[in-house]
């Protein structure tokens, strides 16, 4: 996958230069066209010339020194480059560009590329654990640069821990996988709802259920792979999503969600309503805790909206999927649900089946389409479940759109 590519080679200063030598010599072999920019300090560990004579190109050092004049040297190249690799790319370069601070070649030319950008990092263990420097790699992960990890191993400093640059064989396999990796959902906007919802009695008390969000968290991660722009609305759950990218609302009650869903529901192309929402809240709220008495106590309750019904009724091109979680004939009534509603689709599940219940990492579920299409998932990890979903969802799109 990079053979005729136009692959920009970032090198930033640090001992892990020697590595980008034999990026560069590996890229070059396997038919890619390779431009070097380096950073002042990169050259003072290893020489122009070397990057020079493996990429068999000039390398690119100063911003003010304009090889061609009816050129700008660093527009050129960043509209020139299919792919950017940074490699290695130390916590300065990474700060730089979290910021958009452009103060020499390389930092330049990374903010007006529109190629995809790999950060391959090395530094010291330490530094690779800063908060500063893990906040501005989140932020690189929002804006959609892509991360090779670094290795665990010995490091120059004397350390041993994470922050050794990748292997190039290695940052080649990642950047070669995620350019054929197919992204079906790129530039469609996905809202997921996950979680319990709480419904406030006094201010120590709350109704609520077992959900944890844990399959809904699972279906926005597995779409934010396949490309999707994700939007999360999730109730109170200590679950965390893998990609920092994925746009996440946290609410906490029936109403709350409502609320949230609605304002980004017109936006949205695909809504998964998994969160498990309370049917019913306290009539009356406290401001002060209850007292405990000597007689029963009768907590009166009154239905909240129902959310995914009132989906169905506004719905104009959105592909709608709710979820049903059953203790009894659960197919019946996810059936009954899925017409009643007017959903495109319906994930049905029974809750007190071994491996499908509530804060587990396991599910079980059935797919169920409008036209009674079902498909039976065994049990396996949410998130293998959530990637199974996804692409029964991606087909039957596929479908209506024929």
């Amino acid at each position: 996958m990079v053979s005729g590519k136009n692959i920009l080679l970032g090198v930033s200063g640090g001992i892990a230069v020697y590595k980008a030598c034999a990026l560069t010599s590996k890229l070059t072999q396997k038919g890619a066209n390779v431009k070097v920019v380096m950073t002042e300090n990169a050259s003072k560990f290893v020489s122009p010339l070397t990057f020079q004579a493996l990429s068999r190109n000039p390398v690119y050092i100063d911003t003010f020194d304009e090889k061609d004049p009816e050129k700008i040297a660093h527009i050129d190249l960043a509209d020139w480059a299919d792919i950017a690799i940074i490699a290695p790319a130390t916590a300065n370069i990474i700060g730089k560009l979290a910021n958009g601070i452009a103060d020499d070649m390389l930092s330049t030319t990374l903010l007006a590329t529109r190629a995809d950008v790999y950060i391959a990092p090395a530094m010291n263990v330490h530094m690779y654990a800063h908060p500063a420097v893990v906040d501005n790699m989140n932020r690189l992960d929002e804006f959609g640069y892509h991360f090779i990890e670094p290795g665990a191993g010995y490091l120059a400093c004397g350390y041993v821990g994470k922050g050794r640059l990748e292997e190039p064989e290695t940052i080649i396999e990642v950047v070669e996988n995620h350019q054929q990796k197919d992204e079906p959902l790129k530039g469609k906007k996905v809202l997921i709802s996950a979680g319990p919802t709480r419904e406030v009695l006094d201010p120590v008390r709350f109704f609520s259920n077992r959900s944890s969000g844990k399959m809904g968290f699972a279906l926005a991660d597995a779409a934010a792979e396949l490309g999707a722009e994700v939007t999360v609305v999730a109730g109170p759950t200590d679950v965390q999503l893998e990609y920092a990218r994925i746009k996440r609302v946290d609410v906490v009650s029936a109403e709350d969600m409502y609320t949230a869903i609605h304002e980004e529901f017109p936006h949205s192309d695909i809504v998964i309503k998994a969160a498990a929402v309370a049917d019913y809240r306290p009539k009356q709220t406290f401001t002060e805790k209850m007292k405990k008495t000597g007689s029963d106590l009768l907590v009166e309750m009154e239905r909240t909206k129902d959310i995914l019904k009132s989906l169905g009724e506004e719905k104009s091109n959105q592909f709608l999927v709710g979820f049903a979680a059953e203790t009894q004939t659960p197919l019946e009534y996810g059936k009954g649900k899925l017409e009643k509603k007017k959903l495109d689709a319906i994930v049905i599940n029974n809750v007190a089946v071994d491996g499908a219940g509530f804060a587990g990492d396991t599910n079980i579920v059935t797919y169920l389409n409008k036209s009674l299409q079902q498909e039976n998932l065994p049990l396996a990890s949410k998130k293998d479940i959530a990637k199974k979903l996804w692409e029964f969802i991606i087909r039957d799109m596929k479908d209506e759109n024929k």
